[in-house]
């Protein structure tokens, strides 16, 4: 007999009753009636049906299973929402921010565009006076400043410039940017549910990384502005020492030639007396 293991036996009862009152009603109709085959026909049809109704029950669990997780997903997107549809306005902004150019310079750049002439009529927007390029000596004669000599001064001056450049884009993009960072954290305070949580905070982050980066343009045109400076003064100092050194050197040689011109007398010298 075959194995019916895993049927519910009162299935199985069920079943076989109901096909072996068939088939005693059309018995009738059969030329040669075998109880014994017929009822084992009945039982392995029965075994059939069984098997066939409890797939259909497994069926149905997993499809109750599968409705019931459903149902916590939703649930589960209820609480902590999605992602899809969390939707940042300032992310557009933040984006042309982040890809905006520097407005500065680097030292190397303002180096090629330093020369003297600039730095004759350089005045600092009226702040300073205009040195100029010539001048009248009290006799009336006109001087020509030879401008090669002022590139370090013009030097200074471009990248003073370029401070003041980087410091005015700076800050008006200071302002935009700590107004978008306030209406994130305006719209931080008033998310419901997880999703929007951790977007606003990388969003968060990502503005203060940029409000970072902007501080770091201006510490970068104070640099450049410095070094230069530094390296002012250091040629500065270099040119001073190298003239002394020439200075000395030309004394020293001018006391020898005047010794070997003028010789002093190791005699006494003889007055006439008449």
């Amino acid at each position: 007999m075959p194995n019916m293991k895993g049927i519910s036996m009162k299935k199985l009862v069920a079943i076989a009753f109901v096909l072996i009152t068939f088939a005693s009603t059309s018995r009738a109709q059969w030329v040669v009636y075998d109880p014994a085959n017929t009822v084992q026909s009945v039982i392995n049809t029965a075994m059939e049906i069984a098997k066939y109704v409890e797939m259909i029950e497994n069926q149905v669990q997993q499809i109750e299973t599968l409705t019931q997780q459903l149902d916590e997903f939703k649930h589960y997107e209820d609480l902590f929402g999605d992602p899809k549809k969390v939707l940042l306005s300032m992310v557009p902004t933040l984006t042309i921010d982040l890809r905006h150019t520097e407005t500065g310079q680097n030292l190397d750049d303002l180096l090629k565009v330093s020369d003297g002439a600039y730095a004759l009529t350089y005045n600092g927007s009226g702040i300073f006076h205009t040195v100029g390029a010539t001048f009248t000596t009290p006799g009336g004669q006109t001087i020509t400043r030879p401008d090669e000599k002022y590139k370090p001064y013009a030097a200074v001056s471009r990248t003073a410039d370029n401070y003041m450049t980087v410091a005015k884009d700076v800050a008006s993009r200071r302002v935009a940017l700590k107004g978008q960072i306030a209406t994130t954290v305006g719209q931080l305070k008033a998310a419901t549910t997880d999703a929007e949580v951790q977007k606003l905070q990388a969003i968060l982050a990502s503005q203060n990384s940029d409000l970072a980066s902007l501080d770091a343009e201006i510490q970068q045109a104070v640099g450049s502005a410095l070094v230069q400076n530094i390296q002012n003064q250091n040629d500065e100092r270099k040119q001073v020492r190298a003239l002394t050194e020439q200075q000395n050197a030309e004394f020293e040689e001018a006391v020898r030639n005047y010794g070997l011109t003028f010789q002093l007398l190791s005699q006494p010298t003889l007055f006439p007396t008449k």
